[in-house]
């Protein structure tokens, strides 16, 4: 059954057009479920505060754990789309910030959707789809949200773990990659404190801008001078925060870190170097009291499994026509459907889903030509990214239910 691309392209305009931020995806959720109650899933809403989870049991056979995360970013559109985004929303910290679908998660949606609606009317298969809908992955708390809510002692454990996450890569392309495939995510809120005074009379004070300046550029030398060439580690300052006022120098710099790596010897190694580095300047600077590291997530690398990444590279080889697969690499970004594997001991596998216009690669025949091509487009997180609709829907659609397929029995269709 081919799905009628009206159809999702509606529902993928519909949901980039109105975003959400992180655990307050409650319009996408509603028409989540409306979707999966009218393929005639059982449904189920709230399960991690926002998240939605989807049965059909056609009887003996493996469980297919099929996830799509929902949730936007803070970010203001610019992509000049008929459909772009002019939404605001309050966030944790009160703020009106605007909001866009700048990573890619209403194509998830989208195509998951698609793929359920295929599934849901073919007859010739039995075993159990659990479609998890997921929240707050921008955040790296919707997983462990579900989890604790329930999601395995409620509605099974799984035998596999799929997904897939758009990427500039051209429509008609999938990566795949066997073993850590996307990085370990970290957060870290460093509060760095100083001794606030008047802006003309710095003498009297312990600066935390001065003091939090020297953190960051020290912090750049972790990678370069104490993680070995061969090893893969991102630490990024993604915010400082400090002051309000030109002659007023404040009592404190706050700075927000992300760390990416694939290894728990790389990972403990740069940690290390972040406490040492902060605890070490703040000394240096005279500082009253301790600077404040503070986590604000952790979750693990997806790792993809051999025997189930390359059953399922065989089946997109073998069913999906013109399809051209990659090994992507090591993705220093992050994801946490890894959690859902580790936690219920299934074998995951995530891919790449090319979602940038074709004709952006017309003329192409080279890996390195083609690379270079990807590095130059808008990309996740960008509030230029927005991938085609089509052709990336349809082969969305066509990935997840062949990989679906895979674990569900096939049965001779009803007469």
């Amino acid at each position: 059954m081919a799905i009628d691309i009206e159809q999702f392209a509606a529902i993928y305009r519909d949901l980039h057009e109105h975003p959400e931020l992180s655990f307050a995806e409650t319009r996408t959720a509603a028409i989540v479920a409306a979707e999966l109650r009218a393929y005639g899933f059982e449904v189920t809403a709230g399960v991690g505060r926002t998240g939605v989870v989807g049965i059909l049991n056609r009887g003996s056979g493996p469980t297919v754990l099929m996830r799509a995360d929902m949730d936007a970013l803070p970010v203001r559109e610019e992509t000049g789309l008929p459909y772009a985004s002019v939404a605001t929303s309050t966030n944790s910290d009160g703020k009106v910030v605007p909001v866009m679908h700048a990573c890619g998660h209403d194509m998830h949606v989208t195509a998951l959707l698609g793929a359920l609606q295929t599934l849901a009317a073919q007859d010739d298969w039995s075993g159990r789809i659990l479609a998890v809908f997921q929240p707050a992955e921008e955040q790296g708390a919707g997983a462990r949200a579900m989890i604790d809510d329930g999601l395995f002692d409620r509605f099974g454990t799984p035998d596999v773990v799929i997904g897939q996450h758009v990427a500039p890569l051209p429509a008609g392309a999938l990566g795949l990659r066997v073993g850590p495939a996307f990085a370990t995510s970290d957060a870290l809120k460093i509060t760095l404190f100083g001794r606030g005074g008047h802006g003309s009379r710095p003498e009297t004070t312990v600066d935390p801008i001065v003091l939090a300046a020297s953190v960051v550029l020290r912090l750049q030398t972790i990678v370069s001078r104490e993680i070995a060439g061969t090893d893969t580690a991102v630490v990024t300052v993604g915010a400082f925060h400090a002051g309000d006022a030109p002659n007023i120098i404040p009592d404190s710099a706050v700075l927000n870190l992300s760390i990416r790596t694939f290894h728990d010897g790389v990972r403990t190694r740069v940690l290390d170097a972040i406490s040492r580095i902060v605890r070490g300047e703040a000394a240096t600077a005279g500082a009253d009291r301790e600077p404040l590291i503070e986590s604000t997530h952790s979750f693990p690398a997806v790792v993809n499994d051999e025997a189930a990444s390359a059953r399922v590279r065989a089946a997109f080889t073998n069913k999906m026509s013109g399809l051209t697969i990659v090994d992507p690499g090591m993705v220093t970004g992050s994801e946490d459907v890894g959690i859902f594997a580790v936690e219920s001991g299934a074998p995951c596998v995530y891919w790449l889903l090319g979602g940038a216009d074709p004709q952006q690669f017309a003329g192409l025949t080279s890996l390195a030509d083609i690379v270079e091509k990807v590095a130059e487009l808008p990309s996740n997180h960008s509030p230029l990214f927005a991938p085609v609709i089509s052709p990336t829907i349809e082969i969305g659609v066509a990935a997840l239910t062949t990989a679906a397929r895979e674990w569900l029995v096939h049965t001779e269709p009803a007469d």
